[in-house]
């Protein structure tokens, strides 16, 4: 317990309210100062019962003086909603306490017109990972997220599912020969493919992102770390799609999930930092500042996000196009689907600037991919267009279990039987993905009947993910 981080539920539980105090509290427990956990909770509970003593301390002094003194009523910092407005909450039962609380706070935004909470929610940092939210003339750089346009794309391969089984080896040295995975990583000078991404003119009008275009290169292509996956596997279609132009059968497919690499993180970063200075909102909601679209700062992050979102989209392009080569087949179909995005759509009349944090889109008859876990099913969706989910769905099975958590109480060989059950061949990954520190996707995908119809299932059988210990970038 000793080594569990203090947290602002820790300090609030001491009786600090959520203000500038709270904030000095956190930002001196993060250097710690050789005191032991339940040392600096003691010291932190006994400023505040008695500032005044503390109104010299070597380390506690700024602290005191914000409770001695707190500031007058700051009129630089926006005013909430007083109430939190209603929004949609699908799989209820399911989802934490936490991602509600984010929600609840997003929906005081004086911005905010709407907002959903998907069945795969879980809580993130701003707006739940799965939380949907509509805005007027407003866009919210950590409610699109640091992965910007993260997305899945499946290639569907005129070639039975059989391969899986008969061409194993074959389709595994695929697999490792055209993907490269983990945080910060890419492709050297002599591999590195050319793309008309990278011809962008935001490359060239804007500094900041200018300086990020070797690195956008050098990852071109490459997947990050954490939950990002490419996988073969099998797509069933129980009955002909005409749309899709698909018989019933069962094919060979490739399933992609990454974002854009470390373009994406940084342009999310510098925004975020950027959006906090020029939108002061209280402290439980200073991770929501938001961006005038009436503003030149609003429009360069509104243009930058689509150029992350353009380039995550070429990652995979360059992905599959390696592999199609590689299997010297036919593709049936290509069906791609992001989120962590924001997008300008009408609703109710008005245009407004919906924001979806791990959240598909799903409006009548769009196509998207819902995944469920290394072992589990994922689904092809067709979306019904529903109003009160702000035509979305969920983005895949969603966490049960922090990573942390996953790491600590799951066992590797609990993972291993259930892959070998599933007949799932794996590379890389570590425990922190496990099937078992996720929802049941079947669960998910039930508590969202009402906003898609399941065009095919999709199962995993050779998965290579990230085995750095990193994180998406």
């Amino acid at each position: 317990m000793e080594n569990k981080r203090i947290n602002g539920n820790d300090l609030l539980a001491l009786g600090y309210k959520e203000n500038r105090a709270l904030g000095i509290a956190l930002k001196i427990n993060s250097k710690r100062h050789g005191l032991k956990r339940d040392e600096m909770l003691q010291k932190f509970k006994e400023v505040l019962a008695d500032p005044e003593s503390f109104s010299e301390d070597a380390i506690f002094e700024p602290l005191a003086k914000a409770l001695l003194f707190p500031e007058e009523k700051d009129t630089s910092i926006i005013p909430l909603k007083e109430s939190t407005d209603a929004y949609a909450v699908y799989g209820e039962e399911h989802i934490e306490e936490g991602a509600r609380k984010q929600m609840d706070v997003a929906m005081r935004l004086p911005v905010s017109v709407a907002g959903a909470l998907m069945p795969d929610a879980h809580q993130g940092y701003g707006l739940p990972i799965g939380g949907v939210l509509a805005t007027e003339n407003a866009i919210i750089p950590y409610a699109v997220g640091v992965d910007i346009g993260c997305r899945m794309a499946l290639s569907i391969f005129d070639m039975e599912d059989v391969a899986l089984l008969e061409k194993h080896d074959w389709l595994k040295k695929i697999i490792l020969q055209n993907t490269r995975f983990g945080a910060g990583n890419g492709f050297l000078k002599h591999e590195r493919l050319d793309h008309e991404v990278l011809e962008n003119s935001l490359f060239q009008e804007i500094p900041f992102i200018s300086n990020l275009k070797d690195k956008a290169w050098t990852q071109l292509g490459s997947s990050g770390g954490g939950n990002h996956f490419v996988e073969f596997g099998s797509i069933n279609f129980e009955q002909e799609d005409q749309e899709l132009g698909i018989p019933a059968g069962k094919y060979l497919a490739l399933l992609t999930h990454s974002g854009s690499r470390g373009l994406g993180a940084t342009i999310a970063g510098h925004y975020t930092k950027l959006a906090k200075e020029l939108c002061k909102l209280p402290y439980q909601a200073q991770h929501l500042a938001y961006l005038g679209m009436d503003t030149e700062a609003g429009q360069e992050y509104w243009n930058a996000m689509n150029l992350a979102g353009d380039y995550a989209s070429a990652c995979h392009e360059v992905i599959h196009e390696k592999v199609l080569k590689d299997l010297g087949v036919d593709r049936m179909a290509k069906i791609e689907n992001h989120h962590n995005f924001a997008w300008k759509e009408q609703y109710k009349g008005k245009e407004l600037m919906v924001h979806r944090k791990g959240a598909t889109p799903a409006a009548e008859g769009v196509l998207g991919i819902i995944p469920g876990s290394m072992a589990s099913d994922g689904f092809l969706v067709r979306g019904k267009g529903v109003e009160s989910s702000i035509n979305s769905a969920s983005h895949g099975a969603g966490r049960q279990m922090s990573r942390t958590q996953a790491i600590k109480n799951l066992k590797k060989q609990d993972m291993l039987q259930m892959l070998n059950d599933q007949g799932v061949t794996l590379i890389g990954s570590n425990m922190d993905e496990a099937p078992m520190a996720y929802k049941d996707i079947h669960t998910v995908m039930a508590a969202q009947e009402e906003l898609v119809d399941i065009v095919a299932n999709f199962s995993p059988k050779i998965v290579r993910m990230a085995d750095d210990g990193s994180r998406e970038d």
